[in-house]
């Protein structure tokens, strides 16, 4: 069973991904959540900025944990792009990445947005490393890797900004099909695995 505080941070990040951060409040958090009405500032001194950084912390380590458990690069990006679909479906194309909304929302950053744009750039950071170290261990040589991570995290982004406007799946689907066929030809000979779809 989690906690008033664990379910807190990833209903601000379910929030964020579906409304934004500027139209996710505390008060929403609290009721999406089952929380105690005074558990928000015991639970976050730092209040709405503190929150909306463990939010992001909380979804760079979802998709980490994703990225982690398949069982190669190939796998890793189909199952991001099947996940994402099926939210693209379940919330009627209003589910985003909330490391995404913070990001485009922050507009000249603050002293209170600073240490979210920060978080959100150590997501994207961890992202990326974490998908060149899968290309890399499947064979891809070290800076192709590399690039090639930024390219599939900057593709995956687009592609479910695309879906969402146009609520179609069909960019996100034209766009998992493109990286599959890139990283697939990025492989070494004989290492070129894939679980069926």
């Amino acid at each position: 069973m989690t906690s008033p505080r664990d379910r807190m941070v990833a209903s601000a990040a379910l929030l964020i991904r579906e409304r934004g951060a500027q139209s996710t409040a505390i008060a929403d958090v609290l009721e999406h959540s089952g929380a105690p009405r005074g558990s928000a500032y015991h639970y976050f001194p730092g209040g709405r900025t503190q929150l909306l950084c463990e939010a992001v912390d909380y979804a760079a380590d979802f998709m980490v944990r994703q990225l982690d458990a398949a069982p190669s690069c190939l796998d890793a990006v189909d199952q991001l792009f099947t996940r994402q679909a099926q939210l693209l479906r379940d919330s009627d194309f209003r589910a985003g990445c909330p490391v995404v909304a913070v990001s485009v929302e922050a507009g000249d950053p603050g002293a209170d947005e600073r240490p979210v744009l920060d978080r959100a750039a150590a997501a994207f950071a961890r992202w990326r490393e974490v998908l060149a170290a899968r290309l890399r261990a499947d064979g891809v040589a070290g800076e192709r890797a590399d690039d090639l991570a930024v390219f599939v995290l900057s593709a995956f982004e687009g592609a479910i900004v695309i879906a969402r406007a146009q609520r179609d799946e069909e960019p996100l689907n034209r766009v998992h099909e493109q990286l599959a066929e890139v990283i697939h030809a990025a492989l070494p000979a004989g290492t070129r695995k894939r679980t069926a779809r």
